[in-house]
């Protein structure tokens, strides 16, 4: 069963996570992209994982600035479903 994660967990899982911040009851990521086209296609990246995984993070798209954000919403918080996703956005989104 999924659990949220104690304060302590968090912060060591974003130890390994170095381009997400906590954000409240969130962990968030901001890619900074070449081109409007070049966000999209990274929106569609981590859509096609999102489905596959069955958990979507909220996205906010601003011309070439992408803004991910987890938590799981049925449980209130940040789980290890979202640090796990977490490490899949930065699987298929560059860190430029």
């Amino acid at each position: 069963m999924t659990e949220l994660l104690s304060d302590e967990r968090i912060d060591e899982a974003l130890r390994a996570l170095p381009l997400w911040r906590r954000v409240g009851d969130a962990i968030e990521r901001t890619a900074e992209l070449s081109s409007f086209p070049a966000a999209i296609e990274a929106v569609n990246r981590v859509a096609d994982r999102a489905e596959a995984a069955d958990h979507h993070p909220d996205i906010d798209i601003r011309w070439r600035t992408v803004t991910f954000r987890l938590s799981t919403h049925s449980h209130g918080g940040i789980t290890d479903k979202d640090i796990a996703f977490a490490k899949e956005i930065d699987e298929v989104v560059p860190s430029v």
